[in-house]
């Protein structure tokens, strides 16, 4: 198996995908690009699991995101548990808060964030973090679960939720915002965020990078991103697609290459 970079976070399991999902992963492996598929319910986090041990250089995460926290029960977090405990999936997530859309209610948004990254520490497993306009929120729960560890995924945010993250021993995963011609300050947190705590990911369906701006997005355009970020960063592209790789390996130890 070959992997000479990481798209830290595809939704390949999405329905945007249902007409050439085995092309866009071809197009991707056919870069040595290894990806991380999230649920974002218990049904996405089954097929992620699903397409991982199928899939050559896939690894999966299960988790119930923000916006569908009104649905989640107990019975979910034990099933979540359970799917925890094989393989391919490598962690908890995507979980998180998300204030913009308040899909569900704040109150309960915060307790299924919390109710899941305590299980992730118990598991022993790291968390891929949404946070949407809930900075302190989302540093308030991760507070309260001593030791917890993970990625704030698509990083957004200020350099001051960074530096707090970082603190943490958190892991900030950069997505295609980051080559928009009008993110100059998220661009500015790319150059603040050490290159041993930085990954790299498409968030895709979502959020193509320039040029393909408003297009579907897929995992083969990581590329894109590790070279903006070698931009910001003086790096090479292959020194970005080498460091992120082994902080990937670090982040997610139960990844094997």
């Amino acid at each position: 198996m070959m992997v000479t970079c990481f798209d830290s976070h595809c939704h390949l399991q999405d329905p945007a995908f249902d007409g050439d999902r085995e092309d866009a992963y071809s197009r991707a492996r056919a870069q040595n690009i290894g990806m991380i598929v999230p649920g974002y319910t218990m049904e996405s986090s089954a097929q992620a699991a699903a397409f991982g041990k199928t899939h050559e250089a896939v690894w999966a995460l299960a988790g119930v995101h923000p916006h569908d926290a009104e649905t989640f029960t107990g019975r979910d977090l034990r099933a979540l548990e359970e799917m925890a405990s094989q393989r391919p999936v490598v962690g908890i997530g995507e979980i998180g808060l998300d204030y913009h859309y308040m899909n569900s209610p704040k109150e309960t948004q915060k307790r299924v964030f919390l109710e899941q990254t305590q299980l992730a520490c118990r598991l022993g497993l790291p968390v891929s973090v949404h946070s949407r306009e809930a900075e302190e929120d989302t540093l308030e729960i991760l507070a309260q679960v001593p030791g917890v560890r993970g990625v704030l995924h698509c990083f957004t945010g200020s350099e001051a939720f960074a530096a707090a993250l970082l603190a943490r021993g958190f892991y900030i995963s950069f997505a295609g915002p980051i080559s928009f011609k009008s993110a100059h300050s998220l661009r500015e947190v790319v150059g603040q965020v050490p290159m041993d705590r930085l990954l790299i990911e498409t968030d895709s369906p979502y959020l193509s990078p320039a040029p393909w701006r408003g297009q579907r997005n897929e995992p083969l355009r990581v590329i894109r991103v590790a070279e903006v970020v070698a931009a910001q960063k003086n790096y090479s592209t292959q020194q970005v697609f080498a460091q992120t790789t082994a902080n990937i390996l670090s982040a997610f130890r139960l990844i094997e290459i």
